[in-house]
């Protein structure tokens, strides 16, 4: 009834982002709750911001996705929203504010997202800025992080563009945003704010006020363009004159600025011969390591001295001078490598003739996540070798205690904990395809794999353990361009529909016809960008403004001259592998693209599920379907779940008393996609699986075949008919 829609007739998740799009419309005066990410939003509107962009990455998605949602509120206030195709279009947004004193913010998750814009970052912070220009990236570092461990601080050092890294508080959040614009019209400079995944859904309040309309605005417009100035365009010899201003003028303007409006903070404290300095997003960190030692709170009553730097770059070297002069030791608090901070801290010191002692990585791990545990123990490592008089004793016997009780733990288990890898979402249409490709390997041997970033990257993990490699987003095909001419096989490259559009069109199918490689490539459609909130793509049925499709990834693979292109219901497993084989040994040669259509199942789930609870308030016969496994049949082997690896398809003790091994088990979870059913048959597994049907509000046909069934089956199992149930 429900069932999966054709990709023309799909429609958006149902969602509401309804209380948030409420909590930005609070006026001055009225108390804002929420999370740190929608405090962003909020300070945006109240500093006049003309125009946001922004491409889907956790834990900034909520951005974007929010002010998709006020849309009534941004024609009122006439801000433009654009929801790009990638990191470099939003960042390229921001040439706005080059020559136009109108405020505009991009966001993204960093650094991957940092590391595509960097072309547009680049020539943007040559020129600089008139209007206001803020960069929000989401600092997604730490080990529940889903990219490369790398920092943005690099990026803001080569472009000369500010980076600020406020503590995660909101009222402290908002204040920098707002503070933010400022700093960027008094230096000329764009302004990157980097917010953890901590900062971004830590929880608080603030005073709002009221929203501000954009004097030049959609509805405030230009008349003309500004003439144009030569000396602010990225192209020699304006970009000589350029590189001096950001060091002679704006530099200096900044550290002005940072001092003037107390944008980093003092934390005063008794023991004045010691010191500590951290970066403002890990403040609330290295603070709860203070409350652990008894040496401060959790809301910045401390006994060290600590100087927290919202504004990371550039630093002030009076302000690091001052702080520093007098103490026999300093900590630096840096998260993360390299130790930029550390180093440039050192060198001031150095050039002033400060010789007070400066500690960080020496008692701090060099890379990895500082949570409050590694900042504890780095903190009494710091203490035990400078300040000798500080009673530790009691800090460090919790520490062992609570290291004891762990070990104890792991003792009674018997065993360490297993891991919990990520994987796919129960009924995920992605999962048949990497089913199908191997049953394909059986055939044909290894094959090998160029991985893609996106939902379809947790097929490196087992049970699949398909991947050879992730070299970035839509860059698959194009990873495998040296891999393939040296295979004797064809080589096979996954990338999502977000993927296509983000990057895959050009550096992968492009080049790929280009240069006539003879590779296979299978495109993972379901209709939106799954791992980071199921938003729009230009091939989704429709996106924020109406419901047309924009563009379609077979009508453009055919219109970039591609030949051999399939589109296949990725939930048939057994046409899937068919087809994979035919790509995989066709004597025509060229770019094989496969496209596998299903959509997001967690987005279909969203979308039928108000259907189906409306079709049964009205008493309308709704069918849902359910897969179970015969205890009877099931040989044992397993090779169901090595196959599937789906969450709900699982094990449990045989009810045989005469086996030992368990059997496959479908729990509760199951959302009747079919795909365990589908690999049984593929792979010519035992036929143990059975489909069931669940009806609810039936019809008397239903009644009448169930009794039917029910006497026939009791009949032939030698018994009295079931009892009718009602």
């Amino acid at each position: 009834m429900f069932d999966q829609p054709p990709a023309a007739a799909r429609t958006n998740p149902e969602r509401s982002f309804a209380e948030e799009v409420r909590s930005l419309r609070l006026g001055a005066g009225e108390v804002f709750r929420g999370e740190g990410v929608l405090a962003v939003t909020k300070a945006l509107l109240q500093s006049g911001v003309a125009y946001v962009g922004g491409y889907q990455g956790a834990p900034m998605s909520h951005l974007v996705d929010v002010l998709v949602e006020s849309q009534d509120l941004l024609d009122e206030l006439g801000v433009h929203l654009e929801t790009c195709t990638n990191e470099a279009a939003a960042a390229a947004l921001l040439g706005a504010s080059i020559n136009y004193p109108i405020r505009g913010c991009v966001t993204w998750k960093s650094i991957v997202g940092t590391n595509v814009a960097a072309d547009a970052l680049s020539n943007l912070a040559s020129p600089g800025v008139i209007g206001g220009a803020l960069i929000v990236v989401g600092e997604d570092y730490g080990e529940g992080a889903s990219i490369i461990q790398e920092r943005a601080h690099a990026y803001a050092l080569k472009s000369s563009v500010w980076l600020m890294d406020p503590r995660p508080n909101l009222p402290t959040i908002v204040h920098c945003v707002e503070k933010a614009f400022e700093l960027s019209e008094a230096t000329n400079t764009p302004v990157m704010m980097e917010l953890r995944i901590r900062a971004c859904h830590v929880s608080g309040s603030f005073v709002a006020k009221d929203n501000v309309a954009p004097a030049i605005s959609r509805n405030a417009r230009l008349a003309e363009p500004v003439p144009q100035d030569y000396g602010r365009i990225s192209h020699p010899p304006s970009t000589y004159i350029q590189e001096k201003l950001k060091v002679d003028v704006r530099q200096p303007a900044a550290q002005r600025f940072i001092v003037e409006q107390g944008l980093n903070e003092l934390l005063p404290g008794e023991r004045e011969d010691l010191g500590i300095i951290v970066q403002g997003g890990i403040a609330n960190v290295l603070l709860r390591g203070l409350d652990r030692l008894g040496l401060g709170d959790a809301f910045g009553a401390v006994q060290v001295p600590t100087l927290v730097l919202n504004v990371t770059h550039p630093l002030v070297p009076d302000q690091i001078t001052d702080f520093c002069a007098g103490k026999r030791a300093v900590l630096v608090v840096e998260e993360g490598a390299p130790d930029y901070l550390e180093q440039a801290i050192g060198a001031l010191l150095r050039k002033k003739d400060i010789g007070t002692r400066l500690h960080g990585k020496d008692v701090l791990p060099m890379a990895g996540e500082y949570t409050a545990e590694v900042v504890t123990e780095g903190l009494l490592k710091f203490f035990a070798q400078t300040a000798n008089d500080i009673d530790l004793s009691r800090p460090m016997q919790a520490l062992e205690q609570a290291r004891a009780g762990r070990a104890e733990a792991q003792r009674l288990i018997g065993a360490p904990l297993p891991l919990r890898p990520p994987g796919f979402c129960t009924g995920c249409p992605e999962r048949p395809v990497f089913s199908a490709i191997k049953l394909l390997e059986r055939e044909v041997g290894k094959v090998h794999i160029s991985s893609d970033i996106g939902c379809h990257s947790f097929a490196t993990l087992a049970p699949f353990n398909l991947g050879n490699s992730i070299l970035g987003y839509g860059m698959s095909l194009a990873a495998a361009a040296a891999v393939a001419p040296v295979m004797q096989k064809r080589t096979i490259s996954v990338m999502g529909d977000g993927g296509f559009w983000h990057n895959g069109l050009l550096s992968g199918v492009s080049s790929a016809m280009f240069n006539r490689g003879d590779r296979v490539l299978v495109v993972m459609q379901n209709g939106y960008t799954s791992a980071t909130g199921a938003q729009f793509l230009p091939s989704s049925a429709g996106n924020r403004r109406d419901g047309n499709n924009t563009s379609d990834i077979a009508v453009t693979l055919r219109a970039m001259g591609v030949r051999w292109l399939r589109t296949i219901r990725t939930y048939n497993v057994s046409t899937m592998l068919g087809t994979l084989r035919e790509a995989m040994t066709t004597k025509e040669p060229g770019l094989k693209v496969i496209v596998a259509d299903g959509e997001c199942q967690l987005a279909r789930q969203r979308r039928i599920r108000p259907l189906l609870a409306a079709a049964l308030k009205r008493g309308e016969r709704v069918v849902r379907t359910r897969y179970g496994v015969d205890d009877a049949v099931c040989t044992g082997d397993h090779s169901c779940i090595r196959l599937s690896g789906c969450p709900s398809l699982t094990i449990k003790a045989s009810p045989d008393p005469l086996r030992d091994d368990p059997v496959a088990q479908v729990v509760n979870s199951c959302v009747g996609c079919g795909l365990c059913g589908e690999v049984a048959d593929a792979a010519v597994l035992c036929p143990s699986f059975y489909k069931a049907e669940i009806v609810q509000n039936p019809t008397w046909w239903d009644r009448l075949m169930t009794r039917l069934r029910s006497a026939v089956i009791g009949r032939l199992q030698g018994r009295e008919p079931a009892a009718d149930v009602r």
